[in-house]
Parts: structure tokens; sequence; C-alpha cells
């Protein structure tokens, strides 16, 4: 399958990639390249081509020939999105919506969208679904559920949507994220040996490693189409929600001589547990090979391997927050999130 994948620098985009060539399809991969310093360790050997391109920039060329587009490329987490709300829905919502268009009308049939379980927010159930009412809490939220509601209607015989609605991702990636509750915990816990918690630690939250995300979009792609058509699927195992709380404890059990420590009750009210039991019926053959514990341990190896140091765990590129406000402060993107014409550097 000709698959164009947006995001392949990304977080999760750097896991998918090697794992849909290894499968054999067909890769054409974008991504803007803000994180392109954001490179932990070298990964898997085999990385496609990538073209450095915002998704605003894409046009019908770009889809020509595509069966399917996976698209991750977007503005990631919570207080990115808060950092330029504006620009957030330019890219998240708008963005997403152009490329989906652009893709219906170059005869793509498959669009898998990469959307998130934060769109359920504050959750008054025991447990969401898919069908539960969502309460996003942020820009980046917000923009999850004004996606979905668009694509939606665009659904008919020839161009087929599935959204993907992720738990709270984690687990080693050679473009390394440390602002992500798991690997923030893991990575302090290598360099200060201590988890100071700020809030009490109460709030749920539904974890899932970043490869178990890759093989949830490869299942989607090569399912049977009317199995996944415009449908909605929450990306997990209703085994892994936690308390944060118990991830710090998995966190400090697995990094010996760590300190865990919690605060009051934080000022962010976000706690949701969520059901995973769709995607095993629409998608049988998935399940989740990882757990916090597992996935803790998989960082601890990576950070004896590389000697993991401090300045390393909070260089701008592993956080998106710092990196773009790092781009942002040194003039190399302007207020639109553009980057800047890079002659003056060549000077």
């Amino acid at each position: 399958m000709k698959i164009l994948v947006t995001g392949t620098e990304g977080y999760l985009g750097s896991l998918l990639a090697p794992l849909l060539m290894k499968t054999g399809h067909e890769i054409t991969a974008i991504d803007t390249g803000f994180y392109k310093s954001g490179w932990l360790y070298n990964g898997s050997p085999m990385t496609p081509r990538t073209v450095n391109k915002d998704i605003r920039h894409l046009n019908s060329a770009d889809l020509h020939g595509m069966e399917a587009v996976v698209h991750m490329a977007e503005l990631s987490n919570d207080p990115t999105g808060e950092l330029a709300p504006d620009i957030t829905y330019d890219i998240n919502h708008k963005g997403s919506v152009r490329l989906a268009e652009l893709a219906k009308a170059a005869g793509v049939s498959r669009f898998v969208y990469m959307s998130s379980c934060s769109v359920y927010g504050i959750a008054q159930a025991e447990y969401v679904t898919e069908e539960s009412p969502v309460s996003p809490q942020t820009a980046y939220a917000v923009c999850k559920t004004l996606v979905e509601r668009d694509l939606k209607p665009m659904a008919d015989n020839t161009f087929s949507p599935t959204y993907l609605r992720n738990a709270t991702a984690y687990g080693a990636s050679p473009r390394m994220r440390f602002d992500i509750v798991l690997n923030n915990l893991a990575g302090l816990a290598w360099t200060t040996k201590e988890i100071k918690m700020i809030s009490d630690g109460t709030p749920w939250r539904p974890l899932v490693h970043g490869l178990d995300i890759a093989q949830a979009i490869i299942r989607v792609l090569e399912a049977p189409r009317a199995a996944v058509h415009n449908e909605t699927l929450n990306v997990g195992d209703t085994r892994h929600n936690y308390t944060v709380r118990e991830i710090a404890e998995v966190v400090g059990e697995i990094f010996p001589g760590s300190q865990v420590s919690f605060g009051e009750q934080a000022a962010d009210n976000r706690s949701y547990r969520v059901s995973f039991d769709k995607i095993r019926r629409v998608l049988p053959d998935f399940n989740c090979r990882w757990d916090a514990r597992r996935g803790a341990q998989q960082l601890r190896s990576v950070f004896e391997q590389i000697d993991m140091t401090p300045e390393t765990f909070a260089s701008p590129g592993f956080t998106r927050l710092k990196q773009l406000e790092h781009l942002i402060r040194t003039q190399q993107i302007d207020q639109n999130f553009f980057w800047k014409n890079g002659t003056s550097l060549q000077q």
C-alpha cells in the first residue's frame, strides 16, 4: 500500500514509519522538522526519506497516487497548544481538515487520524467509551474533537476515515519526548533520584506504549474497510488505566534509590478512565504488548546504554513547548510557526 505519513520525525512517527516499511508498505514521509534536534539514540536502521514540509503547504500533487494517509503531524500536547491557541487551531484543526479534503479529492481511500483520549477531559462515568460525551479542557483537545466532527460527514464509498483516540503515550523512541508523564518521571528518577509530584497523584490516566499505537495503526490500515469505516477507536488496554500516583510508584520501583513524594490536589482536575473494549472487538488481532512497568524498564535500559545526562534530559529538543519557544526566541520560525528564510544563516 502507498501511504503518506505526516509527522514521521516525531515521537510516534519515528516508531511507526520503520514498522510500515518493514511490513512492505511504500511510505512517503512528511515532517516540518521542528524536532530534528531531539534524537536520543540510534533507532531502526530502516527510516524513510522525509520531505520537510508544513502540512499547511501540502497540495494535491503530494497526495497523487496515495492509497492511504496516516496523519500525525500536529502541535503536540496541551502546553504547546496553549502557547499559541490561534496557531494551534490553524494547524491542528484547519490544517488537518484541509489535508483530509485534499486526500479525498485525490482519490485516497483511507485516512487514519491520530486523535486522543484527552478529549474526555473530566469524565463522570467510571469508564468512558467512544460513545461517551467529550469534555475537552484545552485547545489541543478541542481541536481533536473538531477534526473528528468535520471529517465524519466526509466519509462515503470512496473515502474512509478512522479516528484513533490514543491513550497517553510512553516508552522509548529515537525522537524522544520527556514531556509526557511516564517518560518525564523516568527521566527525573534517572537524573535526580527524586520523583517530586506537585499534585496528590489521584487523577486517572490511561497509558499506551508508542509501539502499541504503531501496531494499532497498522491493524487499521490492513483491516477490512467495513470494519473501520468512519469508526472511532480508543487505543490502549482497559487494564492500563493508572492513577498518576501509581505511575510514579512504578517508576520509583524500577529506578532504585529514587524518592517519591506527592503534593496537594492540583488545579488540573482532568481525570478519566477509558474502556478499550471496542478496539478488541473491531481489531481482534490487536493487543497491547507493553505495560507501565515494562515501559519503565525499557527507559532505564536506554538511559543506561547512552549514559543519559541531566543536560540531555533538559534539552529543548525533547520537550515540545521548550523547543517551540526556542525556535520563536531565536527567530527561526515566525509568529505563524512557519520557518523563516534561512539565507541569512548561510551568509
